[in-house]
């Protein structure tokens, strides 16, 4: 009895679930695309504070320029052995050089704000208080400086890095199972 009663609330969550695996396939890419991004992202924030709060404290441009370099090394890797898997078209180096160009991109147009913020509005210490600055230097190097160099990159990777799809054999895919309610089952 208590099994069956397990059976049912795990067959009620998938049942809430079910529009879940449709929009993964559909958007399997973009949701690689995001992991990537949100792994690269975890990668900048950590070489970025760490360098900016120790040797690089005077420069947080430098900081930010740095930490986006790491960041875009491992975000290659990750992206064209799993994001983009099946997309290619182009040699390697060439697939690599156009990769890191676009990356060049994005790494000046996710430096920006932060520049901005410090150099312009002047969002610095000691013309500001120190906390001040810091969530000056989070929102616009962390969030608005990465958005803006996200859907940049996810574009321009899409049309110049890795143009064709299914260029490369991706794994099997398996098809979704059969809905129980389909109208084979008897009533």
């Amino acid at each position: 009895m208590r099994r069956s009663r397990y059976f049912t609330i795990a067959e009620a969550a998938l049942e809430r679930l079910s529009g879940v695996p449709a929009f993964a396939l559909k958007h399997r890419e973009l949701l690689k695309f995001a992991v990537v991004g949100g792994t690269s992202f975890l990668v900048d924030n950590v070489v970025f504070y760490g360098l900016k709060l120790t040797v690089l404290e005077p420069k947080p441009v430098t900081a930010k320029v740095v930490a986006v370099l790491v960041a875009t090394i491992v975000s290659y890797v990750l992206s064209r052995e799993w994001s983009f898997r099946t997309r290619g078209g182009r040699e390697r180096h060439h697939e690599a050089a156009l990769f890191f160009l676009v990356s060049g991109v994005g790494l000046v147009l996710s430096s920006v704000p932060l520049w901005i913020s410090r150099y312009v509005f002047l969002l610095e210490t000691p013309d500001v208080s120190l906390v001040t600055q810091e969530i000056a230097d989070f929102v616009s190097a962390q969030v608005i400086g990465t958005l803006i160099a996200m859907v940049f990159r996810f574009w321009a990777f899409r049309r110049w890095v890795f143009p064709d799809e299914e260029a490369r054999p991706g794994r099997v895919r398996l098809a979704p199972a059969p809905n129980p309610t389909s109208k084979g089952e008897a009533a």
